[in-house]
């Protein structure tokens, strides 16, 4: 977690290594599922040594059922990430949550399903934040991204219907995903979930403690 100031800083270190991608400040949309008892998202804070978690992912606002969107299962074991990932219409994605029919078979598609009858995993929160990406100019497999504006809301759960939602963090705060050792600027490594984090907001009834996305855009007008 950076403030305002560290991101600054650390941008204009890194300058000479790492470059923008191709996409720029994007904003990603996540619809997470969880069982009625919230069991995946309490058992991902109990940090144990195997989790998982089910969502659909776009990246920008889908303009309608033909946009592209991905059902991601994302599991965590021993501190490593692993990602599993399948590509399909937001229409195709809609029905399959309606209905359970899959939208093709696939062995990546036949886990995201076991996962979802597992927990009998349903849409429970949208999640949105606005993200810059960064590779390395020597090496493209050294990313780095930086998350700003996290918000979620409970109601509304489409894709479609924007990105408006609670903040999660002070409006200075930027989440930088990469595992560090050490920098100039006091950076660490820390464990923060998103989700969890919203969920444990949520439990101590301030959901709202940091304002809302609209709020602060309007503030900035």
């Amino acid at each position: 977690m950076l403030t305002t100031e560290q991101y600054r800083r650390l941008r204009c270190l890194i300058a000479p290594y790492m470059s923008v991608d191709r996409y720029g400040l994007t904003t990603i949309y996540s619809l997470y599922f969880d069982s009625a008892d919230n069991r995946m998202i309490l058992r991902s804070l109990d940090k144990p040594i195997y989790k998982e978690k089910l969502r659909l992912r776009a990246y920008g606002r889908p303009a309608d059922g033909g946009s592209t969107v991905f059902m991601e299962l994302k599991k965590k074991f021993k501190g490593t990430v692993y990602k599993r990932r399948a590509a399909m219409t937001l229409a195709q994605a809609e029905n399959y949550i309606l209905t359970g029919e899959k939208p093709f078979e696939s062995q990546i598609m036949n886990e995201i399903d076991y996962c979802r009858d597992f927990y009998d995993a349903q849409p429970s929160l949208m999640m949105c934040y606005d993200r810059i990406a960064l590779f390395g100019t020597q090496d493209e497999q050294i990313r780095m991204t930086f998350d700003f504006n996290v918000r979620c809301r409970r109601n509304d759960l489409n894709l479609i219907h924007g990105d408006a939602g609670s903040l999660i963090m002070d409006g200075g705060s930027v989440l930088l995903e990469i595992k560090i050792v050490g920098s100039q600027i006091r950076a660490y490594p820390t464990s923060f979930s998103k989700y969890g984090e919203y969920f444990r907001l949520e439990a101590a009834g301030e959901q709202d403690r940091y304002g809302t996305y609209s709020e602060k855009m309007a503030a900035m007008c």
